[in-house]
């Protein structure tokens, strides 16, 4: 079945650049200022737990588990609701709401009323906002841009959102060294108003949304499941995303609590590990169009696993020293793949997907790979309290070595262009 997506721009533009479009570019600096804010916040609420609240290994398993918990729990019904209400007011409202609850704390923090229960209930309702933020945003992307510059479009938005990990974190470990954390924390709610005022000034029309005559919620979200379910193509970049966001985020959430408990590095030094990992993913995002084009888009996918995998296994090994920086460069070249599968994964399944069931896939895929996120810091917690942060970072870093099974034994292995899979 062919799948039609609405392209707004005229045909003598389709050639040009994405940034040369005035929309496209709004929502590109509204994703701007909001990763930037999101990533300095990344580091600076766990250590705010830490430093201010005394929390422990535990309960920043908790805290990380939180952020995106809200995807297990109305990440399904999100997506039926987006696709029947626009896209850019649901982008507006979602921001806003961000806005509020990241300034309560260091508010709360100023008063000397800062508790570990606020930074619980903060960070998960920034959970529920993000959940509607995410999903009405892929599903705005194809109307805005058109199916011909999908690729192009997602690889421009995801090589911003790695160097948003990579200044973000670097300087959100900065803030948090020379200013403290709450701090930090005020640089996001500055970043979610700037994205909400950028998002505000785009004028572009969008399909209307998705309506029937009598809307029943669940049986519509059930069918935006059975659809991911039962594509052989969504179904294995499904499993193969749950699993390499299971195992980076064992990692990441270790890295924090081996770092600044059993290492005793500066919050500056952590920024800068962090950050290599979103070096990896830009140079990923940056290198996918021509991965695609000259490996085929399906195989780039398991071949750049195969070859950056196995970098993970180093991270393990961090310690004081030469180590701590053969681990960083390690989870640059492991994340490399992260980066490549944001722009071909995500372009497959907009291609794949009726518009209007565009808001149901994204929810879909949200609460699966996100739920594997909250799975990952959870299991991050439980097993750094047992057996050490070492042995979480090993549990990861074999399982994100080992992902890209999952592609090479689908039907993806051997699709060179998208429109082959609509054929």
């Amino acid at each position: 079945m062919t799948r039609t997506l609405i392209a707004p721009a005229a045909a003598d533009r389709r050639h040009r650049s994405v940034l040369a479009d005035r929309n496209f570019r709004l929502l590109y600096t509204a994703d701007a200022a909001g990763r930037l804010g999101a990533q300095v916040s990344f580091l600076a609420i766990p250590v705010l737990a830490q430093t201010v609240l005394n929390a422990g290994a535990a309960e920043i398993g908790v805290l990380s588990a939180l952020g995106t918990m809200a995807f297990l729990v109305i990440g399904l019904p999100a997506g039926t609701w987006v696709d029947r209400m626009p896209k850019r007011t649901v982008l507006l409202a979602a921001n806003l709401s961000r806005v509020a609850l990241v300034a309560s704390l260091p508010v709360a923090w100023a008063c000397g009323v800062l508790t570990l229960a606020q930074l619980y209930a903060v960070v998960f309702l920034i959970g529920v906002a993000t959940v509607f933020f995410d999903i009405a945003h892929l599903s705005y992307v194809p109307s805005l841009v058109g199916a011909d510059r999908l690729v192009a479009a997602n690889s421009s938005l995801t090589g911003l959102n790695q160097v948003a990990d990579v200044s973000g974190r670097g300087i959100g470990g900065l803030v948090v060294q020379l200013l403290g954390p709450a701090a930090a924390v005020v640089v996001d709610a500055l970043g979610f108003l700037w994205s909400a005022w950028s998002i505000a000034r785009i004028r572009a029309n969008e399909p209307s949304p998705h309506r029937t005559a009598r809307p029943r919620l669940w049986r519509e979200t059930a069918a935006g499941l059975r659809f991911v379910i039962g594509h052989r193509v969504l179904r294995a970049l499904a499993v193969k995303g749950a699993v390499t966001n299971l195992g980076i985020q064992l990692c990441q959430v270790s890295f924090v609590v081996l770092c600044t408990q059993q290492l005793r590095l500066s919050a500056g030094v952590l920024g800068l590990v962090l950050s290599a990992g979103g070096i990896g993913g830009f140079l990923g995002a940056l290198f996918a169009p021509v991965a695609g084009r000259r490996l085929g888009h399906g195989r780039a996918l398991w071949l750049v696993g195969v070859l950056t995998g196995p970098f993970a296994l180093l991270t393990p090994f961090m310690a004081r020293g030469p180590l701590l920086w053969v681990a960083a460069a390690g989870w640059m070249l492991t994340i490399v793949q992260t980066g490549l599968a944001n722009v071909l994964a995500v372009s497959t399944r907009q291609a794949v997907t009726p518009p209007a069931m565009l808001g149901r896939m994204n929810a879909t895929y949200r609460f699966l790979l996100t739920g594997a996120l909250s799975v990952g810091a959870l299991l991050a917690g439980l097993i750094g309290a047992w057996l050490g942060p070492r042995a979480a970072i090993c549990t990861g870093a074999v399982l994100i070595a080992t992902s890209w099974l999952v592609i090479f034994c689908s039907p993806l292995r051997y699709v060179r262009h998208l429109h082959e899979l609509n054929d």
